[in-house]
């Protein structure tokens, strides 16, 4: 149903933009929003938190003049409750509704998709490296990316097509030009950005084991093989070969103090296997990452950071709000990384969540073999990124 054609209640509500209800939320405020979507997108994508009570009622369940007296039991009357939607017309109707009866409601601005457009900047503290390196964080859907300032020049590593503008200006704002674009891989969960940065002007690098896959634009970029090094002005970026979660997955080791693993280790967890050759190809795909995490990543000093491409809502957060971790706590948390060959591949292939919404149209499209506009692309990606081997955290296990 389009947001015109919800009849208009008498009642007039007040609208919450994304970043204000997120600061609510992180300010550790009791938050209580009515998540007016059908059941199946309320289950498959919400907003969550310790502090926060998620309701959910469809809104085609308002639509009626006489709401049935179950709907508002459910609905609390002693606090503010927000109301949300996809894009914003339907929860401004239910919260018009409710406020006729007295509720007292407000409704979230843009809906879900507004959430979604929620993009914040941290600055990694522990990172001792050249320079200074922030961590994108992408909280709708747990995606992360990391943008390196060393003197006049920048690097951002991972970034989202939908956020191409922004890289340019916080490079702009913090006094330097973006001068590298680098992909971990292929992703499956979100449009990369890369090419996008690639025509205003950065340089774009593709890793070169991802190419097979069937890049159609692999001439227009640099590619970047195990052991390349790239300078960021005083500070370098060196391209590792870790393959596992797809045969082209590459780390990069930034500044010498954080290595951006893509989706080959988190800090709760490690990488799903079956995103590239399904649940055929998985087992070998999982002996592939059981190598790369023992030989190329684990062997890394323990005070080098680590720095997925994504955080789930069983990860915490490091003290200075970054989902970051040093390799020497990963190993001494997450017991999946001191296990034998045998009992890893048995542990990830285990509880595999399900496979990311839309991942193969998004793999065809980072590949280049199909074209979206902006809007189909920020669409495509909406939801959660289930890039991880567990929906639990492997960590402190």
């Amino acid at each position: 149903m389009d947001p015109e054609d919800f009849p208009t209640p008498d009642a007039d509500v007040e609208s919450v933009d994304p970043e204000t209800l997120k600061d609510r939320i992180d300010a550790g405020e009791d938050v209580t929003i009515l998540d007016a979507r059908m059941q199946s997108d309320y289950e498959e994508w919400r907003i969550d938190g310790e502090n926060v009570t998620s309701i959910n009622v469809p809104y085609f369940q308002f639509l009626d003049e006489e709401i049935d007296d179950d709907v508002l039991a459910s609905i609390p009357d002693d606090r503010e409750v927000t109301v949300l939607c996809a894009k914003g017309g339907a929860s401004e109707y239910v919260a018009g509704t409710l406020a006729e009866r007295g509720y007292d409601v407000d409704h979230l601005e843009d809906g879900m998709n507004g959430w979604a457009r929620i993009y914040e900047r941290v600055e990694v503290a522990r990172y001792d490296g050249a320079g200074t390196l922030y961590q994108y964080q992408r909280p709708s859907s747990g995606c992360l990316g990391y943008l390196l300032v060393a003197g006049g020049e920048a690097a951002v590593v991972d970034p989202l097509r939908a956020f191409t503008d922004r890289y340019l200006d916080d490079a702009d704002e913090l006094g330097a030009d973006l001068v590298y674009a680098f992909d971990t891989h292929i992703h499956a969960d979100h449009i990369s950005g890369v090419r996008d940065l690639d025509d205003e002007g950065v340089e774009g690098v593709l890793p070169a084991n991802a190419v097979d896959r069937g890049v159609t634009y692999a001439d227009e970029l640099t590619t970047a093989a195990d052991g390349d090094t790239f300078e960021v002005d005083e500070a370098t970026v060196e391209a590792i070969y870790t393959p596992g979660h797809t045969t082209g997955m590459t780390s990069y080791l930034l500044g010498g103090s954080l290595l951006a693993t893509g989706d080959g280790l988190f800090v709760e967890s490690v990488a799903r296997p079956d995103l590239e050759e399904g649940d055929e190809g998985a087992p070998d795909a999982a002996r592939m990452l059981y190598e790369s995490l023992q030989e190329r990543v684990l062997s890394l000093p323990d005070d080098t950071l680590v720095g997925g491409a994504h955080f789930s809502d069983a990860a915490e957060p490091a003290a200075d709000g970054t989902y970051t971790a040093p390799i020497g706590d990963l190993k001494a948390d997450m017991d999946a990384l001191s296990m034998d060959e045998d009992a890893f591949v048995d542990l990830i292939l285990a509880d595999m969540p399900p496979r990311p919404a839309n991942y193969e149209e998004i793999i065809a499209t980072n590949l280049g073999q199909h074209a979206v506009d902006d809007e189909e692309a920020f669409t495509l990606e909406l939801g959660p990124n289930n890039c991880a081997a567990s929906q639990e955290s492997l960590a402190g296990d």
